[in-house]
């Protein structure tokens, strides 16, 4: 297959009129476009498929309330339409036997080669009452065995795991890197030493910055001071609007630049909907404007996709396209120790592409390089 663009984003800047070839699912060749190469689709814009590492849901189906393979494909498709070519599935909050059958259900919808479904993300249960947000207090709770023994299941690819410290030593942070598993800090009330602690230990980043998180102050620096200053972990960041301030945005990315910020969109099951609310525990969470809160107020994920994400980046923080479609692609490729194999335009990466056009909306998906249908739906609940 030849997909022929009128500019392609790569590694060495954009090549124009430039043809990639696809063979067995990956980048073959790279060459400008030639009369004889009758390509299968020519397109605008070049740029690589988008990856998400905290998705909670979407069109219509939250992975708490359907933790199956059936429930992660029909997220994974409501999020492929908008660019998303690679994602990891999140389970909020939750009791132990759901935890094992949203992994269950991750590990068999992972056997589908057609879905970008790289691993999973449990935001919790290890996290801190006072930083809670939406999730159930009820569920809350410290790590058991029986716990750490299911985030080291072989057959769920790469798994990332949100805690606050002080809710896990960090002597058993320590012993989930070593077990490869990504470790992040949130949902966390502790002080700027116990964070220090737990990044000492190999946690490597911070989900969704600024969000459920102890603050910057004068005098004790906090989860979020401790995340801008450290140097080499990484941050997502939720640009809808809502969750953070657009001059907030862009101190994030100056102060730890493109290469240690993703994009993420802590979607839930109203991302890829025109539905305006979805039942939630024991409450719902309600759509105003695209803004996603409970009935008291408190911020519920959001109904942002990573199309949207990027366009924010871009016209709301003043970020160039290239640094946007990087907090995209390869940075989040980067913390998932991926960036071998996906988020860039190269020569042996696997042919994970959109065809954007000039308002970055979507043209086309191209997935393991298949076209996929560009048609944008949105689902009823």
């Amino acid at each position: 297959m030849k997909l022929a663009f009128k500019k392609i984003h790569t590694p060495l800047g954009w090549l124009y009129d430039h043809t990639i070839s696809v063979k067995d699912g990956k980048i073959a060749d790279i060459h400008p476009t030639q009369a004889g190469d009758s390509p299968s689709f020519q397109g605008n814009m070049a740029v690589p498929g988008y990856i998400d590492i905290q998705v909670n849901g979407g069109g219509g189906v939250l992975l708490n309330q359907m933790p199956s393979a059936e429930g992660v494909s029909r997220i994974f498709k409501a999020h492929q339409q908008y660019g998303t070519t690679a994602m990891l599935p999140t389970l909020i909050t939750d009791c132990f036997e759901t935890m094992q059958l949203a992994a269950d259900g991750i590990a068999e919808a992972r056997r589908d080669l057609s879905l970008g479904i790289v691993g999973a993300h449990f935001e919790g249960p290890w996290l801190s009452e006072a930083r809670k947000g939406v999730h159930s207090a009820h569920h809350l709770r410290r790590p058991v065995e029986q716990e750490l023994a299911l985030l080291r299941q072989s057959n769920l690819g790469k798994v990332m795991v949100t805690v606050a410290p002080e809710q896990v030593a960090p002597q058993i942070i320590r012993e989930m890197t070593q077990d490869g598993i990504v470790v992040f800090l949130g949902h966390s009330n502790a002080p700027a030493n116990d964070v220090e602690a737990a990044l000492d230990a190999g946690a490597v980043g911070f989900t969704h910055l600024y969000n459920a998180m102890s603050p910057m102050q004068s005098r004790e620096p906090g989860m979020v001071g401790t995340a801008l200053a450290s140097e080499q972990s990484f941050a997502g960041l939720i640009v809808d609007g809502h969750h953070v301030s657009q001059t907030c945005c862009r101190v994030a990315i100056r102060a730890k630049g493109v290469n240690k910020i993703a994009l993420v969109t802590d979607a839930m099951a109203l991302a890829a909907t025109s539905e305006s609310h979805m039942p939630f525990f024991d409450t719902e969470i309600r759509r105003d404007n695209d803004k996603l809160t409970t009935p008291d107020g408190t911020l519920a994920g959001s109904c942002l996709t990573m199309r949207d994400a990027v366009k924010n980046t871009v016209s709301l923080c003043a970020t160039p396209l290239t640094d946007a479609i990087q907090m995209a692609t390869l940075t989040p490729a980067t913390l998932l120790g991926l960036n071998h194999v996906m988020g860039k335009i190269d020569i042996s990466y696997q042919a994970n592409i959109l065809s954007l056009n000039e308002q970055l909306d979507i043209e086309q998906v191209v997935q393991y390089g298949k076209v996929v249908s560009p048609t944008i739906t949105k689902a009823s609940l």
